[in-house]
């Protein structure tokens, strides 16, 4: 049974092609459902996985056609609410509610907007909206895209969205970049650590020619190409740095046989630099045993208390067989 599910579930991954809609975009609230999940590993209470100690998740649902496809996104304010954009050309908003325990219980204030050319129109064509990584500063949302491979800065308004005001020069060559394997992580690195705040971008699977996957420093003192060591044949979805400057990378591997798996690799900060092959320890893997599916978003906040939180979110690629969910762990850093 688990077999026959997770062969559908990883057909239906890589044939899903969700709709776009063309015409004046407008800012659509939907109401978001959710079922609770208080197991990470299906069936047991386990709740520490490797330096991961989980907390609580969601799966979400919308009676609306444009929800899913939830590709990345970012916290603007810890825990709470969010910015994040879809593969199909989406802009969404939110916040995430907690019970008592401080347990995520529901989603608020979600809102999506379609992406916009000059004349405030919706882009109808998904190659040039295939957003897929988000990093967010001072007020600016950039944006990562593939198959028409670009980075782009956006001035944030919940209300109104507009056309980006910035593209930048992502260093990487773009004929390395493959039509499906461009830039999935977007993310700033710490003010204090050895990048001095720069931007960071890395790409899903576009390997050089020693199979190692092209990533780039965009600016500050270790500005340059670099490579991320390719370990097995999971491929990176997103990536958000921790206090100490390392690169937590988000990772996801499918096939026919296995279904979805999801893994979570810490990049060590010293092998950030031009020319280098950075690489680190994984700190946790599951598989469909646990309640995953196609992990594709993450960041990583402080909690009041000062817990060292990594909240996920997965892409349903707007499929019946598969979920948009959030999850949410504390990092335990000693």
């Amino acid at each position: 049974m688990r077999t026959w599910f997770a062969s559908l579930a990883a057909l239906a991954f890589l044939a899903a092609a969700p709709p776009v809609l063309a015409g004046p975009s407008s800012v659509e609230p939907v109401a978001v459902s959710v079922r609770p999940i208080s197991q990470f590993r299906i069936g047991r209470d386990d709740r520490l996985f490797g330096p991961l100690e989980f907390v609580g998740g969601l799966e979400m649902t919308a009676p609306v056609r444009d929800f899913g496809a939830l590709s990345a996104f970012r916290f603007l304010k810890d825990g709470s609410d969010f910015i994040g954009v879809a593969d199909t050309g989406f802009w969404f908003f939110g916040s995430v509610e907690r019970d008592a325990g401080g347990r995520p219980s529901g989603i608020a204030g979600f809102h999506m907007q379609q992406m916009v050319d000059k004349d405030g129109k919706a882009i109808a064509k998904k190659w040039q909206v295939d957003a897929e990584g988000l990093a967010v500063r001072d007020g600016v949302a950039t944006v990562g895209f593939e198959r028409n491979h670009r980075v782009a800065q956006y001035r944030i308004d919940a209300g109104a969205m507009k056309v980006p005001f910035r593209q930048l020069d992502f260093l990487v060559p773009v004929e390395e970049l493959r039509q499906n394997r461009g830039f999935e992580t977007v993310a700033y690195a710490n003010s204090d650590g050895p990048l001095k705040g720069a931007l960071v971008v890395v790409s899903e699977k576009s390997l050089d020619k020693a199979g190692n996957v092209f990533a780039a420093v965009l600016e500050g003192p270790r500005k340059g190409v670099f490579t991320v060591r390719r370990d097995g044949d999971f491929d990176i979805t997103d990536g958000a740095f921790l206090p100490n400057g390392d690169l937590l990378l988000l990772e996801r591997s499918f096939s026919i046989a296995t279904g979805v798996r999801m893994r979570l690799r810490r990049i060590l900060a010293e092998g950030i630099a031009p020319g280098a092959v950075a690489d680190g320890p994984v700190l946790m893997q599951a598989d469909m045993g646990y309640q995953i599916d196609n992990m594709e978003g993450m960041d990583v906040w402080r909690r009041a208390d000062g817990a060292l939180m990594v909240s996920l979110m997965s892409d349903d690629n707007h499929s019946i067989l598969q979920r948009n969910l959030y999850l949410e762990f504390i990092l335990h850093e000693d």
